[in-house]
């Protein structure tokens, strides 16, 4: 019957309803939504009781929930919480079941009266449901239980003030992409929200970025400048780093994987990564990639693999002359074999790796700068600079913060980028070099289209792609 009713409410004529029938069926569904949430959690703490998931072959409710019910794991996790939750607070589990209450409200008090000792949580309970069920709004509920928490306080706080209830969740989605839910302390939710309103601030008018966005890349700015503070443990200080595989037989001539070349096509095919090793590596493709890898360094990675074939056949050739000298039956043993592997294996090594090794030389003579660089042991090679420290230096120098029209980020937090791209044969000189904040870098140049253009003068311009210019100075007047 709820599945029928459901049925006909998500297929229902809702404009047909009118304004009265729809705030009726809305109210209803919010009630639906809190005796469901009861009775959820009810049979949820039955089937864990029971340990019934072990019949599934499942160790505890969250994998259950997420293979059976195919929920995320966020999901699955908010539902054995909502068990436990109502577990300890039976009067919210009642008012859910009656539908007397919003599933949101019901949870924020149990969150307020968590913080109390547990002999006054059910009496505590019952005041806010009483007080919600006769008109008081969600401010005035907060205003009663934080009276009640500072009279029950006569030790200091136990739980910190809900820092036992701390917990962030970051559940990695398709494509690399992330959802990031928590529960924070008020010192971290005030010290997030300084952040956020500081770096999530509109840049100027070229910023369309809704709010919800513009606190998105403020939690990434945060996080890029925390990095390159060189505070971050395990990172080392090091610069971002593109590494650029490339395939031993397709510099050698021979046939192998495809490579890209160097030019246009490289532009598009970044393997971009930290320079540093742990689980804390990251990687971007695609777009991102291309626009975090302009203000990047550079290392050609040259891979190849070993042909057991013509390993079996070397070895054969080898132990030839040996199994025809009777006085050594045993030259061509197993044992024998796996040596004069071992033995060719090395000398190939040898001859393909270091600074003067087929790798290295192949990678010199067909791939042009920054990927024909001095190659190390193994032929990793050297890290070369896309913009030179110096060139680097100078550009600072010179612009002083961010060139785009109205912005002047610091230098710390800016990238160099290239007027001409690199991929058009942009040439990384001076005249070509400017810096830019990540935001104007890589979302208004590279997202969204924008082109900046500077002028001998030191004024710029950046015109975006509906033809809108913004200038850092007024234009000059007209000849009278």
């Amino acid at each position: 019957m709820v599945r029928s009713g459901l049925a006909f409410l998500a297929t229902v004529d809702a404009p047909g309803l009118g304004d009265a029938g729809q705030a009726e069926t809305l109210a209803g569904l919010e009630q639906a939504e809190a005796r469901l949430t009861a009775a959820r959690s009810t049979v949820l703490a039955a089937f864990c009781a029971g340990h019934g998931y072990e019949a599934d072959g499942q160790f505890g409710p969250q994998p259950w929930l997420r293979i059976f019910t195919r929920v995320t794991r966020a999901a699955a996790a908010g539902t054995v919480s909502w068990m436990r939750r109502l577990a300890a607070h039976p009067a919210v589990a009642a008012a859910l079941a009656a539908g007397a209450i919003s599933t949101s409200w019901a949870r924020e008090i149990c969150v307020w009266t968590g913080r109390l000792p547990a002999d006054l949580i059910q009496d505590a309970d019952a005041i806010l449901l009483a007080a919600a069920a006769g008109g008081a709004d969600l401010h005035d509920l907060a205003m009663l239980a934080m009276e009640m928490i500072e009279r029950a306080r006569t030790t200091p706080d136990a739980d910190g003030g809900g820092f036992a209830d701390r917990a962030v969740w970051l559940e990695t989605t398709l494509a690399g992409a992330g959802r990031l839910t928590g529960d924070l302390t008020p010192a971290c939710t005030a010290a997030l929200t300084a952040i956020l309103d500081a770096l999530g601030a509109k840049a100027g008018p070229e910023d369309t970025r809704s709010l919800s966005q513009r606190r998105h890349d403020a939690l990434e700015e945060a996080c890029h400048r925390l990095i390159a503070a060189n505070l971050v443990p395990g990172r080392d200080g090091q610069p971002l780093r593109v590494y650029a595989h490339l395939d031993l037989a397709h510099l050698a001539g021979e046939p192998g994987p495809p490579t890209p070349a160097l030019g246009s096509t490289l532009e598009s095919r970044w393997s971009l990564a930290r320079a540093i090793a742990g689980p804390g590596a990251w990687c971007l493709t695609g777009p991102d990639a291309e626009a975090a890898a302009c203000d990047a360094t550079v290392i050609p990675v040259v891979s190849g693999r070993v042909d057991q074939a013509v390993l079996d056949e070397l070895v054969s050739l080898a132990a030839w002359p040996a199994a025809h000298d009777s006085a050594r039956p045993d030259a061509i043993s197993p044992a024998t074999q796996q040596r004069l592997r071992d033995l060719a294996l090395q000398h190939a090594l040898s001859l393909l790796s270091g600074p003067a090794g087929l790798a290295a030389q192949s990678r010199a003579r067909t791939l042009g700068h920054p990927l024909a660089g001095p190659g190390q042991v193994l032929d990793l090679g050297a890290a070369t600079p896309v913009v030179p420290p110096a060139l680097r230096r100078a550009v600072t120098l010179r612009d002083r913060h961010c060139r785009f029209p109205g912005c002047l980020q610091p230098p710390s937090v800016c990238q160099v980028h290239h007027l001409i791209p690199r991929a058009r044969a942009g040439p990384t000189a001076l005249p070509n070099l400017a810096l830019l904040c990540r935001f104007h870098h890589l979302i208004v140049i590279h997202r969204w289209g924008w082109t900046l253009t500077c002028h001998p003068d030191g004024t710029t311009a950046a015109t975006g792609p509906d033809g809108r210019t913004l200038r850092s100075h007024s234009p000059p007047r007209l000849a009278a």
